[in-house]
């Protein structure tokens, strides 16, 4: 891969599970002890928000624990090279991105160390507090609540994704089920529609350990761990 190739990169549940954070979908998930509607909707947030700033809470203790993997590290050195020419796009709310040294990771599902209120414009900010007992006031008298995106609710910054996408040479997707929308919509783009700055079709690759529901809409898929695949994906030639 040359300097100034345009990639955009989107990843999924499945590169921070292999550093030991539980997805929601497979079967030691965290969704087990709680139905979604009750800790991932804004109705669940004004139904019992002391039970899902507990559930957040913990997810943001489990962070403590983890470390970003080969795969994290991999994404970072090619935005070393790179630079603005990597878009990186996570659907991930953990921050193995930027522990692993990446500076300009996009969260569209936002952050789980970030806070914001539930009412007000005021700015997010960050935040590493556990909130077991309660959930904490905003200035205004509003609720705080994690800054992220529940079912529901409109991804971050899309009009930047799909920029991205559409000026793109090559899209790759990392650990993603391809059963997530709009964010599982992306590769199709890229396949129905030529780059809008060079005109031709990107190259669209998959990695990850089992084939993803929209595995049609790739060039390659290649199975297996991406910490393993991820780092020997690219020769980067100056």
């Amino acid at each position: 891969m040359r300097r100034g190739t345009r990639v955009f990169v989107l990843t999924g549940a499945g590169i921070s599970a292999e550093s030991g954070i539980r997805t929601f979908r497979d079967s030691g998930g965290l969704w087990e002890q709680h139905d979604i509607e009750d800790v991932a909707t804004p109705e669940g947030f004004l139904r019992n928000p002391r039970l899902v700033w507990r559930f957040y809470s913990e997810r943001r203790q489990q962070t403590v624990e983890v470390a970003p993997n080969p795969a994290h590290h991999a994404l970072a050195r090619l935005e070393g090279f790179l630079g603005d020419d990597l878009f990186l796009c996570t659907q991930n709310v953990d921050p193995l991105h930027e522990r692993a040294g990446s500076r300009a990771a996009h969260h569209m599902h936002g952050e789980l160390l970030r806070t914001r209120c539930s009412e007000c414009d005021r700015p997010s900010f960050a935040d590493e507090k556990a909130y077991l007992e309660g959930p904490p006031p905003c200035e205004c008298g509003a609720l705080l609540r994690p800054d992220v995106v529940w079912f529901g609710e409109m991804p971050k910054g899309m009009d930047r994704i799909g920029e991205a996408v559409s000026a793109c040479d090559t899209f790759l997707t990392v650990g993603s089920s391809g059963s997530v929308y709009p964010a599982a919509g992306l590769v199709s783009h890229v396949r129905n529609f030529p780059s809008a700055r060079t005109g031709q079709f990107a190259r669209t690759i998959y990695i990850g350990l089992e084939r993803p529901e929209n595995a049609h809409s790739f060039d390659e898929c290649r199975l297996g761990k991406a910490g393993e695949l991820l780092p020997d994906l690219f020769l980067l030639e100056e």
